[in-house]
């Protein structure tokens, strides 16, 4: 399905909104990012349960599995983000196994930036904390959530937020990727009215 904006001045106020640098780190890199191309299908990297996208230097994913995050360094990731909140995590149902330590064993490093629950709602500074980890990372970022939604809602704010984009052009990305409802509003401060195009 393909996600529609309902107000063509909602562009416009977005593309020239909140586009803040967070303090201390820096002019934003452009990450490798191919504006001219969609984010690619990652197909030799087994153990997500949903796809595993790469746009420049960052992977957008489902949950690994424990023999997903050991093949990190494989794909040259220096860094694990993980959008899950405490809940998901802890539960050994959901995550069978403990991607904290598993991650710290193999050298990565491990941020939980968790969002998705009342305790952990789609906020600015959710970004902003994205940003700061980016910009310190000199190798290759997993951005990853349950299936991927969270972890595409984020990057594309992301894009807008830290990386100058106009959102239609970010949106359109987003979609190519995995969206789902949208917990835009949250994400950039602003109301954002969506709606699913037939």
């Amino acid at each position: 399905m393909r996600i529609a904006i309902l107000r063509n001045t909602l562009l416009t106020l977005l593309a020239t909104a909140c586009l803040a640098t967070v303090a201390g780190a820096g002019t934003p890199t452009p990450l490798g990012i191919n504006r001219s191309a969609m984010p690619d299908t990652v197909r030799d990297w087994a153990g997500f349960n949903a796809r595993v996208w790469r746009d420049g230097r960052v992977f957008i994913s489902g949950q690994p599995d424990s023999a997903a995050l050991a093949n990190a360094n494989a794909h040259g990731v220096s860094c694990v983000v993980n959008l899950r909140t405490p809940a998901e995590t802890s539960d050994r149902k959901r995550v069978p196994f403990d991607e904290a330590a598993l991650a710290a064993s193999l050298g990565l490093e491990y941020v939980n930036l968790p969002m998705g629950d009342d305790a952990h709602p789609y906020t600015t500074a959710a970004v902003d904390s994205l940003a700061v980890i980016l910009a310190r990372q000199d190798g290759n970022v997993l951005l990853h959530c349950t299936v991927g939604w969270r972890a595409t809602h984020m990057w594309v704010a992301y894009l807008v937020r830290h990386q100058d984009w106009p959102f239609a052009e970010a949106l359109a990305r987003g979609e190519h990727v995995a969206l789902s409802e949208s917990p835009f509003s949250g994400l950039l401060g602003r109301p954002v009215t969506l709606e699913l195009a037939p």
